[in-house]
């Protein structure tokens, strides 16, 4: 029996580990073709480390009976991302979806956090979300303005620490909640192309996890049933991928173990009476603290309870 994804072709960026390795796997199972992208660095950004993650991964499709192809492009260089776009269509003939899911953390208390971490963060989380999606964004609309129908996905990554905060994680926090933002946007702006936008905040263990919350990410490795398995978030990847969900943009969902939770995101709250005069100074202390006191609980920092 076919997959969900069966003929769709997936560039999947960060996919030498992790929840990367298993987002294309499981999109090769559910017969997708994928590109398999992976710079070969570690949790730090660490040139090297982790050299020919890509083409193991692809191997292993192969292995299992898929078509892949690996990609080694620094996801925030401008021209290497046009060349991964490239490098899917010369492969496959086509593309379909972008799974942007390549990062690294340089965890750092904010009084402490260098220019230079402050960067390297943004850097590769941010503007590598932006460089891989807007080639594939152009390839798209090219193909829509020459009577191509087009059914495209942009799955982007963001995160708990992007929604709520971290403490000691505030580059990779900024870059996380920025991450979401550029997904509304990208909703509300491609779908008239037939793009998709949706990002997902998984609860998954990872190298980057396993740095801040390893005593979390493996405390039920050994269960029946392990949570925090990247495994477990596949499943949607595929399905997001799939031309199943073409009427879902613009969500942020927050995978953990066999559970999906769907983010609300920032929308209005409490509100003070409007008097039809310009506020006094002494005035709004009280104001503030009947609209504090009035709205939902916010979820609290990781880190702070």
């Amino acid at each position: 029996m076919a997959g969900i994804c069966e003929g769709r072709v997936v560039i999947v960026t960060g996919a030498g580990n992790g929840l990367g390795r298993a987002y294309a796997l499981g999109l090769a199972a559910e017969g997708a073709k994928v590109v398999v992208n992976d710079l070969g660095v570690g949790t730090h950004g660490e040139s090297g480390e982790t050299m020919g993650a890509a083409e193991k991964v692809v191997a292993e499709i192969k292995a299992a009976g898929g078509e892949a192809v690996a990609n080694t492009a620094d996801v925030a260089d401008w021209d290497a991302t046009k060349g991964m776009v490239e490098q899917a269509i010369a492969a496959f003939g086509r593309l379909d979806a972008v799974v942007n899911n390549a990062g690294f953390v340089r965890d750092r208390m904010f009084v402490s956090c260098t220019p230079e971490e402050w960067d390297a963060v943004t850097r590769v989380h941010l503007r590598g979300h932006f460089c891989t999606s807007r080639h594939a964004v152009d390839y798209w609309r090219a193909q829509q303005k020459a009577g191509n129908p087009i059914d495209a996905r942009i799955i982007n990554t963001s995160s708990g620490a992007g929604l709520q905060g971290s403490v000691g994680q505030s580059a990779y926090s900024a870059a996380k909640a920025g991450i979401a933002a550029l997904t509304l946007v990208q909703a509300a702006e491609l779908a008239r192309y037939g793009i998709t936008a949706n990002a997902l905040a998984p609860n998954a263990r990872t190298r980057m996890t396993m740095t801040a919350f390893a005593d979390t990410m493996t405390s039920q490795q050994d269960a029946a049933f392990d949570p925090y398995a990247p495994e477990n978030t596949a499943p949607l990847v595929a399905w997001l991928v799939s031309e199943q969900s073409k009427s879902v943009t613009g969500q942020v969902f927050e995978p953990f173990g066999s559970t999906i939770r769907i983010s609300e995101g920032w929308t209005d709250g409490p509100t003070s009476a409007d008097l039809g005069r310009r506020l006094e100074p002494g005035e709004v202390g009280e104001i503030v603290e009947a609209l504090v006191a009035g709205r939902t609980p916010a979820k609290p920092v990781y880190g702070t309870a």
